[in-house]
């Protein structure tokens, strides 16, 4: 299920990015850096949007928590 997801994605990230050609400078619409570069880009953004919150989490008392509520 997620390849299939996955091959969707890749898909209509190509599609796109041949209909935005004319709006990149020296970057051809299929470059495998660019993909790369904008997928690492999307991973750390993702790690931090997610481990700031769980971290912060961690550090609360879960019975102190239950009694605040």
């Amino acid at each position: 299920m997620r390849l299939i997801g996955f091959r969707l994605g890749l898909a209509g990230a190509l599609a796109v990015a041949r209909l935005l050609a004319n709006l990149l400078f020296e970057v051809k619409p299929a470059d495998p850096t660019a993909f790369i570069g904008a997928l690492i880009a999307l991973l750390c953004v993702a790690f931090v949007a997610n481990y700031v919150p769980a971290r912060r989490a961690t550090r609360i008392y879960p019975l102190m928590a239950l009694r605040y509520e």
